[in-house]
Parts: C-alpha cells; sequence; structure tokens
C-alpha cells in the first residue's frame, strides 16, 4: 500500500507540472499567433489602401523585409510578388484566404512547411476594384518553440520529479504508519484518522449498521415512490413477462389507463400498437426510441431493457410530452424558411443592379436610379433585420427592461411627428385626439406599438385618406386605437394578420416595404404589458386596432 501511495502521489505531481507547461505553452502560442494574425491583418489594409490610391509604386517604395506582399487578380492570377516572378506563379485561386476574401471581403489561413518547425500566416483583403491584396509572414511552430525550449523545461522536469519523489516518500510514510499500528482488539480505542471512524464504528456494531441501512433503504424508496409519482413525465417498469410493477400517474393519463394497474398485463391496458412494438423490441435487449401520436399529443417513447445476471429481467418505459417543442421546431423551421425568402428578393436585386454599375453597362441617369433602387432594397432588409431583433428580444422576456410611467397621448404625439412627412407623401390626414392617461410600461415598446400600428394604417390606406389615433381611459382600462380610411382587411384574413411574415396584400406590402413582422411585434409587445388586441375591420371601407391596457398605476 505504500508503493502504491507513493506511486499515486508521484505520478499525480509530475502529470500536472506536464499538463501545466504544455498548457501554459499552448496558450501562449495562441495568443502570440492571434497577435501576430491581428497585425498582419492590419499591415494588409494599409497596404491594401495604399495600392488602391498610388497603385503598384506604393509596394515598391516600402521596405518591409518580414512580409511577402502578393497582389492578385479576382480570377487568381498574381499581378505582383515582392518575393517572387509574378508570372512564373501558379493561380492562387483555391488558395483558402483569397476563397474567403472574394466571398467576404477578407480571409486568413495558416499553412505549415514540410518539416512542421515553421508555418506561413496569409492574410488577404479584397479591394474595390475587385482585386486583392495578401500579406504573409512565416512563424514557428509550436514544435520549434517546445524543441528551442527543451533545456529549461528538462531542468524544471528534474526538479520537480526529485522534488516529487521526496514530498511522496514522506507523504506516504506519514500515512501508512498510524494504520499499521492499529490496534483492533479494541478499534474504536484507536487515535487514529477521523476518515477511519466509521469503519471502526461499523465493526464494532454491524448489526446496528444493517438494521439502519434497511431503514434508510426504505425511507428512500418511499421518497423516490412519491417523486415518481408527481412528475409530468410518464414511467412504467414491466416484468419481463409483460406485468406491470409500477406506473405513476402522470403515464396514466397519457395512456388512458384508469384504475389499478400493478400486478396485469400491460398489453390489456394498452392498445397502442406502436407501443407494443416498441416494447417488442425493448424485450429482445435493444434500446428503442420513438415519438408517436397519443392522447392528443406527439409523445417521445423511450423504452430499455433492464439487465439482470446477463438475462433480460424487465422493461423500463418512459414518455415525455414533446408537443411544445415540435410546434416549436415547426414555427422555428417556418420562421428561417420565411426569413431566407424575405431576404433573398432584395439581395437578388442589390446584386444585380450593382452588377450593372460594376460592369459600366448603367452610366448617367440610369446609374442614379439603379443606386436609389439598391439603398431602397438595403433599406428594406435592414427594416427587416431590425424587426427580427426586435421579435427576438421580446420573445426572450423583458429582461433589464424597466417599467415607469408612461404618457399614452404623448407617445402618440411623438409617433405622428416622426410618421408626418411620410403621411403628406400620400396625402394622408394624421391626427391625435383623446385623453392624456399615464401607464406603466416599457417605453420603447409602447412607442413601437403606435408606429407600427399607426405605419401600417398610412401604408394600406386611400388618397386623401385619414389616420386617427385615439386614446381614451375608462373605469378598469387604458384604450389605445389607432383607425384609417384605407382598404380594409377581408374576414378570412383577420384571423391571421398578426403572425410573423403574414401579408394580405403581398405585391403592395412588399412596394411599401412592408417586412410582415410590424403586427407580430406589436401582438409581443402587447403581451409583455398583459394588454389585448381587438380588431374591427370592414373590406373596402378601413381599419380600426384597439390596444387595451389594464389600469396599473
Amino acid at each position: 500500500m505504500t508503493r502504491r501511495i507513493f506511486n499515486s502521489i508521484s505520478t499525480v505531481a509530475i502529470t500536472v507540472l506536464l499538463s501545466s507547461v504544455l498548457v501554459i505553452i499552448g496558450v501562449l502560442y495562441n495568443y502570440f499567433s492571434d497577435a501576430q494574425m491581428l497585425r498582419l491583418s492590419e499591415e494588409t489594409d494599409m497596404v491594401a489602401r495604399g495600392v488602391s490610391i498610388v497603385g503598384e509604386d506604393f509596394i515598391n517604395r516600402l521596405d518591409i523585409d518580414d512580409y511577402r506582399i502578393t497582389w492578385i487578380d479576382d480570377d487568381g492570377t498574381v499581378l505582383y510578388d515582392s518575393h517572387g516572378n509574378s508570372n512564373s506563379m501558379e493561380n492562387h485561386a483555391e488558395r483558402e484566404e483569397i476563397i474567403q476574401a472574394i466571398q467576404n471581403g477578407h480571409g486568413e489561413s495558416k499553412r505549415y512547411s514540410a518539416t512542421l518547425t515553421e508555418q506561413y500566416l496569409y492574410y488577404a483583403r479584397r479591394m474595390d476594384n475587385g482585386t486583392i491584396i495578401r500579406l504573409s509572414v512565416s512563424q514557428s511552430t509550436v514544435f520549434s518553440l517546445i524543441w528551442n525550449m527543451a533545456q529549461p523545461i528538462c531542468v524544471v522536469l528534474l526538479i520537480a520529479v526529485i522534488a516529487s519523489l521526496l514530498l511522496a516518500t514522506q507523504l506516504s510514510r506519514s500515512i501508512i504508519n498510524p494504520l499499521n499500528n492499529l490496534n483492533l482488539d479494541s478499534p474504536l480505542d484507536n487515535p487514529s484518522y477521523d476518515e477511519l471512524s466509521p469503519l471502526l464504528r461499523r465493526i464494532d456494531s454491524q448489526q446496528k449498521e444493517l438494521k439502519l441501512q434497511a431503514y434508510e433503504l426504505q425511507k428512500r424508496k418511499d421518497e423516490l415512490d412519491i417523486v415518481i409519482g408527481s412528475m409530468n413525465e410518464g414511467i412504467v417498469l414491466l416484468k419481463a413477462n409483460g406485468y406491470v410493477i409500477s406506473i405513476n400517474r402522470a403515464a396514466k393519463h397519457m395512456l388512458s389507463i384508469k384504475g389499478r394497474a400493478e400486478g396485469k398485463q400491460f398489453i390489456a391496458l394498452c392498445r397502442n400498437t406502436d407501443i407494443i412494438a416498441i416494447l417488442e423490441k425493448a424485450r429482445q435487449g435493444k434500446q428503442v426510441e420513438d415519438i408517436i401520436d397519443l392522447a392528443g399529443g406527439r409523445y417521445q417513447i423511450d423504452a430499455s431493457p433492464v439487465i439482470s445476471d446477463n438475462k433480460i429481467a424487465g422493461t423500463a418505459l418512459l414518455l415525455f410530452d414533446v408537443t411544445e417543442k415540435e410546434n416549436l421546431e415547426q414555427m422555428r423551421r417556418e420562421f428561417t424558411a420565411n426569413v431566407s425568402h424575405e431576404l433573398k428578393s432584395p439581395l437578388h436585386s442589390i446584386s444585380g443592379y450593382s452588377e450593372l454599375i460594376m460592369t459600366g453597362m448603367a452610366t448617367g441617369d440610369d446609374s442614379i436610379r439603379f443606386s436609389q433602387r439598391i439603398h431602397a432594397e438595403a433599406q428594406r432588409m435592414t427594416q427587416l433585420i431590425q424587426d427580427i431583433i426586435s421579435l427576438s428580444q421580446l420573445d426572450e422576456g423583458i429582461g433589464d427592461m424597466q417599467m415607469q410611467p408612461v404618457d399614452l397621448n404623448e407617445a402618440a404625439v411623438s409617433v405622428s411627428k416622426e410618421l408626418k412627412e411620410k403621411a403628406d407623401e400620400n396625402n394622408i390626414s394624421l391626427k391625435v385626439q383623446g385623453d392624456t392617461p399615464v401607464i406603466k410600461a416599457i417605453p420603447h415598446l409602447i412607442y413601437s406599438i403606435i408606429y407600427n400600428l399607426t405605419e401600417n394604417a398610412i401604408k394600406y390606406n386611400r388618397e386623401n385618406g385619414q389616420v386617427i389615433i385615439s386614446v381614451k381611459e375608462d373605469e378598469g382600462s387604458v384604450n389605445l386605437s389607432v383607425k384609417d380610411t384605407g382598404i380594409g382587411i377581408p374576414p378570412e384574413h383577420q384571423n391571421h394578420i398578426f403572425e410573423r411574415f403574414y401579408r394580405v396584400d403581398k405585391s403592395r406590402s412588399k412596394r411599401q416595404g412592408g417586412s410582415g413582422l410590424g403586427l407580430s411585434i406589436v401582438k409581443h409587445a402587447a403581451l409583455v404589458h398583459n394588454a389585448k388586441i381587438t380588431l374591427d375591420s370592414v373590406y373596402g371601407e378601413g381599419t380600426k386596432i384597439t390596444v387595451i391596457f389594464p389600469k396599473n398605476i
């Protein structure tokens, strides 16, 4: 035992030391590598700016021996190289950093030398004309670093090993000597370690300890039965012959089992063919997991065989309600598809118009018109992304946002001033009326509710139409309504307009720059304030949306 303790202490000490040395070397190496890459990127940006202004003469005037500068055309052809003849160099289009620079505007990579003792850092920057400036610098690898530090490391290891051996010898002796001198005739009279006291007491009172253990086991079993019985997940334990050993209340509800089930055949209690097939596979020694429709929802079924003495002694069946999880996953997929679809159109437009300008096919007024179109599409994408961020923040809850007194009338007046220009452009009359109630709310969310409702009322209005923002204080609530004389909403669409990306008139929404998220933001912001939303719309005549806030101050 002395040797075992000695070996353990020595091994731990040496292992910790070696690990610490390697970790420190690795951390320092990564830190300086990142710093060198950052500096390389800054130097590349500086050279790229100089070349874009002066041209190749800028590179020729540079006195940088540590870096290799390469100028590459957008098809990968090397135009200039500070360390070689560019005419004899191979095409660089397939280099990792060049591919990244073409796609993202900048790129970086690392490549080792043939000996693995040196590596090269590369950083590339795409300029406005499509050509690429790349800088590279050599760097010693971690293997080379360790090799150069071998002598001091060995000295430190030697000292540490000697110290560890001496310490291990002393500690192992101090631990073992009291154990060798134990008086087993009177175990409770030994002045030994406190850690050995339980062992000595168990030797002296074995029967008492066994009874105590039996009592504790029964107590834990009772506690486990209470916990399992109160769980929302369903649990069923079956014998090898299919008889029920235990079943909790949640499992009975999920499987529509009434009355006592213990001691009965499970197949007589549950006729679901999917579950029976899962149990049959579990009886064959397989662990099965599947999702099935059950009790009006989607449930995950996990069946595992219980092994005892290399034989299947029974089956454990777990049931989890994943209906909400499945619904959220479906919403996530739909949301992702909608975002991708919404971003695709403006991106195609921006790409097409910018290509026409870049190739010189659009000049004069056409160039200005295309630039305006690119700007409009970029603004549309910016608004869409901002709306998505707002929705994500609302989905995560109010977080650190603080409720404070908000004057609804004052907020409505502020929104009307901001949207007045847009209303005038469409010959829309915009008016705020009503009371001046104060509610406890989150100011920017209240502003967002009024802004989105008013902006929609302006967008989907008629020539020379009217938008009225009304604030009214009732006995138990404060009502904010936005009414317009616009095109109205057909009845079949009224239950869906607060859904994300839902549009009644898709062509008009896109012309107006709508993202389809405004009313969804209104809905979520209202939920944060425990407010209700009512819709009153007549197709062809106009729409009135009312947000009813509870009085809270």
